[in-house]
């Protein structure tokens, strides 16, 4: 198998900036990690891709792009979180669908629904991360990213993204293709990519191949210049002081009523599954640092 990666190019002198990446090994952990049937799978990969691309124009690697799918389809949320160091996570309310179209393609679009809307959310270290909302198109994921991008970012973009399942469940191919107009772009550039987007191969059939992600930009567009090559891969990476911070949120109400119950309180990531349990005695030691005003990560 061809090693996930991300390349960043640009074309027509400038006038095209290319995002593009092969994710077949990130979606197929999402698989696992989600236990996630087929229409899930391409979903959730769909997403977690896209996001991952546009997270590999972030400078900072604590920088976070966060996307969010509420269609209100039979999926029900779908969301993924990239940051600037390539590691990509997410989730799907319901990872157990599988639903084909006539065609007999996934039927993603039915499966996220078109009754809702994306969100992305920027979080850049400043003191408020940008949001921007719109309405879903078609929930096939690459029409909604095209559609935000447009909206909210005003910026003309391409966005081709597949993930194809094998009959026995397994991700077999991952990848996508962001390509941009950048403001100076003239009428030529325009019609080029245009022309491209209704003439170049469906990116599950490119990823599928023995074509690297170059190649693949190549394909497109044959004078592109690569700039970068970069990681992208599932990583979670929450940690046992992540959730005891977020312990530490809960009202001092609260957090007395689960030390009373005399339990384990237990905490399941939703990225990845992992669980963490905290005594009574460490919910004790919460609640005694929240009294007193003292941080619960002083230690």
């Amino acid at each position: 198998m061809m090693q996930d990666e991300i390349v960043i190019a640009e074309a027509m002198d400038g006038q095209v900036r290319i995002h593009a990446a092969r994710t077949t090994a990130m979606c197929e952990e999402a698989r696992v990690t989600h236990h996630c049937m087929p229409t899930s799978a391409a979903a959730l990969g769909r997403v977690l891709t896209v996001t991952g691309l546009m997270a590999s124009d972030l400078k900072d690697p604590e920088a976070k792009i966060t996307s969010v799918f509420n269609g209100h389809g039979p999926a029900g949320t779908v969301l993924a979180q990239g940051d600037g160091a390539g590691h990509v996570r997410g989730f799907i309310s319901d990872p157990n669908l599988y639903m084909v179209r006539k065609d007999g393609h996934l039927d993603v679009g039915k499966a996220v629904g078109t009754n809702g809307t994306l969100t992305v959310i920027k979080d850049l270290g400043l003191k408020e991360p940008f949001s921007g909302v719109v309405n879903l198109q078609t929930g096939e994921i690459g029409d909604d990213y095209a559609y935000y991008f447009a909206l909210s970012e005003q910026v003309r973009s391409v966005v081709a993204v597949g993930v194809l399942v094998s009959p026995d469940n397994t991700v077999k191919a991952g990848g996508g293709m962001i390509y941009q107009l950048m403001p100076e772009a003239t009428e030529d550039a325009i019609e080029y990519c245009e022309h491209a987007a209704k003439t170049m191969k469906p990116m599950t059939e490119m990823a599928d191949s023995d074509m690297s992600v170059e190649q693949m930009i190549l394909s497109v567009f044959p004078d592109a210049k690569i700039l970068e090559h970069l990681p992208i891969q599932y990583y979670c990476g929450c940690s046992r002081d992540h959730y005891r911070e977020a312990l530490a949120t809960l009202p001092v109400k609260d957090l007395k009523e689960l030390v009373a119950e005399n339990k384990p309180a237990e905490i399941v990531c939703q990225y990845c599954g992992k669980k963490y349990e905290y005594s009574p005695e460490e919910l004790q030691k919460i609640v005694d640092e929240k009294v007193c005003g003292t941080s619960a990560v002083s230690e």
